[in-house]
């Protein structure tokens, strides 16, 4: 596949620059629900994790509705306009906090993630495949690390800050707010929903300012195109449905998104459940957030010098398998920190998930990228479901269960998934 203006080069830098500013954006927003989880359970007074679990169900599952819809917003728009689109969406999304603070209203906050969720889409729909394409398929997955990073660094940032403002002493606040009389107990809570309208008209703003500078920039919009191999080999292809490699790495990738969201948003919960104060445990996120860090820079410096795309995720699934194990056999902080663990062993799927299942695509590579990124909504499906097993099982513990076989299930992507379909793709090439 060649690109076109040009592969990585100097041109590539500054483009390359503006998407890591765009990847820190999706994760300072999307690393945001893990606090908001155990906040909006106090704040809105649900009484189960499941109904708490519908944050990221909300934000997720907008990436499955609104992905094909995202790809005709950019076939209309191009590339750079499209991306000044998709940050006014995440705007009007963190507006509507504004209104669901004051009024307490669980849904309007629900509404709100999902308009957030909706630019993302279109931001994700269109930056992923321009890092794959910017240079060449054997180090897309070295790019795409360096674009983690940037995502990683906001994730550990926002719920920090996050954190830090909306569960404040929210220990002792939930326990008075138990005894409170109906008055008393009310005023209290709107107190604590209106402590999310001040970050998020700071995030508000900053996304209004990102949208005019993406739309004034100088990024250019770049179009996949065919190399004579593949374009003889596509010749014959009608259908996206006849890749069989990209439909089995639209399921993994789906996986893989669930368990990295249940990594992410489930461990401040899962830390209260084990008798730590939310005050030590707010900051637990951050260090899975951490672990992915770690794991991308890794993946910048081994991909593909030392160790192929293929292998890297054959690694990750092993040490995930391993993790998730060893935080099943464990309690407490020894548990706790297995599941961080998690997003070192996660941080290298979607860098090597991505490139496999787009390969060899051609001219289907936009409809590709789309179907992928509806695969995103595994972030809406798989916490949903642990929310339900913790409820069922009484265990937030056992409800880990959940991850094992979406583990093995990605390993079995790398070591045969991936090459499905591909003997009939180079037959082609021979005929």
């Amino acid at each position: 596949m060649s690109v076109s203006p040009t592969p990585v080069s100097k041109k590539s830098i500054h483009p390359l620059f503006i998407i890591g500013a765009l990847f820190f954006v999706f994760g300072f927003v999307t690393w945001l629900g893990s606090v908001l989880i155990p906040y909006l359970r106090i704040a809105c007074q649900l009484t189960s994790s499941y109904q708490s679990y519908l944050v990221a169900f909300a934000f997720y599952i907008s990436y499955f509705v609104m992905a094909i819809p995202s790809s005709w917003v950019l076939k209309y728009t191009g590339f750079k306009k499209g991306m000044a689109v998709g940050l006014l969406i995440m705007a009007i999304g963190s507006l509507l906090f504004i209104p669901a603070a004051l009024t307490r209203m669980y849904s309007l906050f629900l509404v709100g993630l999902f308009v957030q969720g909706t630019g993302l889409s279109i931001l994700q729909t269109a930056s992923n495949p321009y890092v794959t394409i910017l240079g060449p398929k054997e180090s897309a997955a070295k790019r795409i690390s360096i674009m983690g990073i940037c995502n990683g660094i906001a994730g550990v940032i926002g719920p920090s800050i996050l954190g830090a403002v909306v569960l404040n002493d929210v220990d002792a606040l939930d326990e008075k707010i138990k005894v409170m009389s109906g008055a008393q107990k009310i005023a209290a809570l709107n107190e604590l929903s209106h402590k999310v309208i001040l970050p998020y008209a700071v995030i508000l703003i900053a996304l209004l300012i990102m949208a005019i500078m993406i739309y004034y920039s100088s990024l250019p919009d770049v179009e996949a195109e065919e190399d004579e191999a593949t374009g003889i080999a596509n010749k014959h292809k009608t259908s996206i449905f006849q890749f069989p490699h990209l439909i089995i790495g639209v399921i993994t990738l789906f996986l893989y998104v669930g368990v990295e969201v249940i990594a992410g948003d489930t461990i401040i919960g899962y830390g209260t459940s084990q008798g730590i104060p939310m005050s030590i445990a707010k900051f637990f996120t951050s260090y899975t957030l951490i672990g992915m860090l770690i794991g991308y820079v890794i993946g910048i410096i081994c991909i593909p010098k030392y160790i192929s795309q293929q292998k890297a995720l054959v690694f990750s699934s092993v040490l995930a398998l391993l993790f998730a194990s060893a935080a099943l056999l464990t309690h407490g902080y020894v548990s706790i920190a297995f599941i961080a663990l998690l997003g070192l062993a996660n941080s290298l799927m979607w860098p090597s998930i991505w490139p496999l299942a787009i390969d060899g695509l051609g001219r289907f590579t936009k409809i590709g990228s789309s179907l992928l990124i509806m695969a995103v909504g595994g972030g809406a499906i798989l916490p949903l479901i642990y929310g339900r097993l913790s409820d069922l099982w009484h265990s937030p513990h056992q409800a880990y269960w959940l991850v094992v076989p979406c583990y093995l299930v990605i390993g079995f992507y790398a070591l045969k998934g991936h090459k499905i379909g591909k003997n009939k793709m180079i037959a082609e090439k021979v005929d």
